[in-house]
């Protein structure tokens, strides 16, 4: 097992460590060792004495008796839009180089909390939007990992870590997660709280995990996920459990819908046809729901938001420093400067009766089960990809998450996304746990 530390996941290294069967420090090297192996600029901010000596320090606390959290001992990558005071924090900008935040961000006190070792800082794409970073994908290094966690997602899918957390607005947890392989969960908008993250959407900015089993995806969720009154999405009451969830058994089979979408056009050849295999084997537990306009509208409602409220957000940051800001937001923030504020009153309007919608259907369903890309991750020169399949649940608040169930025609991997209902992310993780261990067994 020493030659594979690295390979464990947070679930099993955590069980390990607590049971005195391997400690956070030979678990933490295994990790700086094969990162030092593996070319994949993954990381913004890496210090490994300061990774060792918090390993040690959880290794003391279990060998005194004193009580250990569910991710003793284990590593966690934090997404660099988050704030710590043990390194910068540069939101991917040469605008923020250096910046040292005064105080962390209180999901990484709960990770803290929990017996983490924070591992460092992940790249991000600039200001968490569409610029891309130098990030190279583990499954095939020509290719892109995704945006804008695509430091987070490889850095768990290259081994360097078990467990990682990223966000997203608009597809920036469940596509690299699809591109890179990997189990990629968004909660329910509001189960993790925001506050000490870089504010680039009030309404679509979500927090979400990253992780390479369907229990440690869960676990990172249950651990970072509390009520903080400073963001206003956060809510004062329980939250779903992730991991019962995730390894709960169904009641009764549930009920998947699949919407037949305009963009499903969109689809590359290889990953229609593996959807297309997987409706087939769930079988008449999934009901297809013809092209809904209205549905599909809902995609540039989601960017006329995202593009206003990231104008307004960081309108400062825009006025001040033009010229450090790349060629490829530019024009994006100049058309989302053009947005009105009647069009985008419009936009949220629209966007709350996408919410009645949804909370109507998942009366009567289980999951939406849906794409979680247009396919295989695409090369480097051609962008961090198309998040035109993650929009709408992020528009809606809903939970999603992705699943590393197809492999493509260049033998990479490719996702498959299911969306359930506010509030119901266990429910989500229950219908999850059905779903691979139905195809698993048809397979």
């Amino acid at each position: 097992m020493a030659d594979d530390l690295h390979k464990l996941s947070a679930v099993q290294a955590a069980t390990a460590i607590r049971a005195g069967q391997l400690s956070s420090e030979a678990l933490v090297s295994a990790c700086l060792a094969h990162i030092g192996e593996d070319p994949i600029k993954a990381w913004a901010f890496l210090d490994p004495d300061l990774a060792l000596v918090q390993a040690r320090e959880m290794d003391r606390i279990r060998k005194v008796g004193h009580a250990t959290g569910p991710l003793h001992g284990v590593p966690v990558a934090l997404k660099d839009i988050i704030d710590t005071r043990f390194a910068p924090t540069e939101r991917g900008s040469a605008i923020f180089a250096e910046r040292r935040p005064e105080a962390d961000a209180p999901i990484v006190n709960r990770l803290r909390e929990a017996g983490a070792v924070i591992m460092g800082k992940t790249k991000t794409t600039e200001l968490a939007f569409v610029h891309p970073t130098d990030t190279l994908n583990p499954c095939d290094t020509t290719r892109s990992p995704g945006g804008s966690s695509s430091g987070s997602a490889a850095a768990v899918a290259a081994f360097h870590v078990p467990l990682a957390i990223g966000s997203q607005t608009g597809g920036s947890v469940i596509r690299p997660a699809s591109y890179c392989g990997l189990y990629g969960l968004k909660p329910t908008r509001g189960v993790i709280p925001r506050n000490g993250v870089l504010e680039t959407s009030e309404t679509l900015d979500h927090l979400g995990t990253f992780a390479r089993t369907l229990d440690d995806v869960a676990l990172l969720a249950d651990v970072i996920g509390h009520f903080d009154p400073r963001d206003p999405a956060s809510f004062a009451r329980p939250r779903p459990q992730m991991l019962p969830g995730a390894r709960a058994d169904v009641p009764v089979e549930p009920d998947i819908a699949w919407f037949d979408l305009p963009f499903n056009d969109r689809l590359d050849a290889d990953a229609r046809e593996g959807l297309e295999a997987v409706i087939e084997a769930l079988g008449p537990r999934v009901e297809r729901f013809p092209v809904s306009d209205t549905l599909a509208a809902l995609i540039d409602v989601h960017i006329t938001i995202h593009e206003y409220e990231f104008c307004r957000h960081l309108a400062q940051v825009i006025d001040t420093h033009w010229d450090l800001l790349s060629d490829t937001l530019q024009p994006i923030i100049t058309r989302g400067r053009a947005i009105s504020a009647d069009q985008y009153e419009d936009a949220m309007a629209v966007r709350t009766s996408a919410e009645d919608f949804f909370a109507k259907h998942f009366l009567d369903f289980d999951a939406i089960l849906a794409p979680s890309a247009t396919g295989e991750a695409p090369l480097l020169a051609d962008g961090t990809g198309d998040p035109v399949f993650c929009r709408i649940a992020s528009l809606a608040g809903l939970p999603s998450l992705t699943l590393p169930l197809l492999v493509g025609n260049n033998g990479l991997p490719i996702g498959v996304q299911l969306i359930g209902a506010i509030e119901e992310d266990d429910r989500l993780l229950r219908t999850a746990n059905w779903v691979q261990t139905t195809l698993a067994t048809d397979a």
